[in-house]
């Protein structure tokens, strides 16, 4: 029998106060897991526990900035000693400057690729140690399209979520010989509300034609809902996925398979 049940685990997901880290913890609530998130402010973190505790989950917030070492390594240390060892890390938390590339300052890119690939190095590096005592665990990187694929005005993003999936690689590679799987899901253009202005129907009655660009690439012919992530990340982070290590999921509609339609 198949086992997806995450009961009696532990999962810290990055930046889970909302958007897609909000439901893939909500999936792994579902599947018996308790729910470990941290954001950079506490705004933040209570903005996320009211959204847990509306959608009866019990969640146990922190304020953490990913790229600080000595704050990640209290985290971690914190969440072991008061709630139990991190089975599950989902490293979720990351950001995005659509500024063209030679418009973009050495900080600006800096500051993408510390968040969205320091921040994961970080973090994994201070949970793999206690799973490795543990017997084992599940790291799942949240990747992207822009880990295979080039695009205007991301030049720091790509690269970040490009290094992402080498760094998911190596770590299968580094430690799967202590029974732990990384692996990667790359979403495609997800529905959420940082991405509703470019869904909103135009005063002509027309989609936007950003919108009209992503319907014509997608061969499922919408955009995604965080809740497509939902039985990815399940598998990913349970006993079901325990032969799957350095992979890469996109969940993407079938936008990478796809040269797009003939205009």
């Amino acid at each position: 029998m198949v086992d997806f049940s995450l009961k009696g685990k532990t999962a810290l997901v990055t930046g889970a106060s909302y958007g897609i880290g909000f439901a893939l913890a909500k999936a792994f609530a579902g599947a018996g897991a308790t729910i470990v998130f941290n954001d950079i402010k506490q705004e933040l973190v209570d903005k996320g526990l009211a959204a847990y505790e509306e959608a009866g989950i019990k969640a146990h917030g922190f304020v953490c900035d990913v790229t600080n070492e000595e704050q990640v390594n209290a985290l971690v240390e914190d969440v072991t000693q008061s709630i139990g060892h991190i089975n599950i890390l989902v490293n979720n938390a990351g950001i995005i400057k659509r500024i063209p590339m030679c418009e973009m300052t050495a900080e600006q890119f800096r500051q993408v690729i510390d968040i969205d690939l320091n921040g994961p190095f970080i973090v994994a590096k201070a949970v793999i140690p206690d799973m490795i005592r543990q017997g084992g665990g599940k790291i799942i990187n949240i990747c992207s399209m822009m880990s295979e694929l080039g695009r205007e005005t991301v030049s720091a993003y790509a690269a970040a979520k490009g290094g992402l999936k080498m760094l998911t690689k190596n770590i299968a590679s580094e430690y799967g010989q202590y029974n732990i799987q990384c692996n990667g899901i790359g979403p495609g253009y997800i529905a959420t509300p940082q991405t509703a202005p470019l869904r909103e129907i135009q005063p002509d009655g027309s989609r936007h034609p950003f919108d009209q660009f992503i319907l014509a690439k997608t061969p499922a012919s919408r955009w995604g809902e965080a809740e497509d992530l939902a039985g990815p990340a399940v598998f990913l982070a349970s006993p079901a996925s325990d032969f799957v290590n350095g992979h890469i999921l996109y969940v993407d509609g079938g936008i990478l398979a796809y040269i797009g339609k003939q205009p």
